[in-house]
């Protein structure tokens, strides 16, 4: 199973295959993930612990446990943790390709391109 620590916190990888991967993420609190879009996945992502600080195409919103959100291919997007909470949430990804390089960053607090 493939693990990665980030600046943000970590995620796991659950399940691949040529149609779909899964990860779990966990951001740790205050930390954010970069605001990214991606050229060819879309996601899924499910809180299993929030709660999240999410933004799509520049509107942020508060989801908690439970609730989920789509993410098509090329929207804007980024989760966030509260500063007093950290958040986990499984993502699920469909698409043609699942490469940590399809990820065009717009903003990175890590100053990440």
């Amino acid at each position: 199973m493939e693990f990665s620590e980030r600046p943000w916190g970590a995620y796991k990888v659950l399940h691949t295959n040529e149609l779909s991967q899964v990860k779990e993420i966990s951001v740790k609190p205050g930390a954010r993930l970069s605001y990214q879009i991606h050229e060819k996945r879309a996601e899924h992502w499910f809180i299993t612990q929030g709660p999240a600080l999410v933004t799509i195409d520049g509107v942020t919103k508060t989801m908690q446990t439970g609730e989920s959100i789509d993410i098509g291919v090329g929207v804007a997007h980024r989760m966030a943790a509260t500063q007093s909470a950290g958040v986990t949430f499984i993502e699920v990804q469909t698409g043609t390709y699942f490469g940590e390089d399809d990820i065009v960053r717009l903003e990175d607090d890590f100053g990440r391109n």
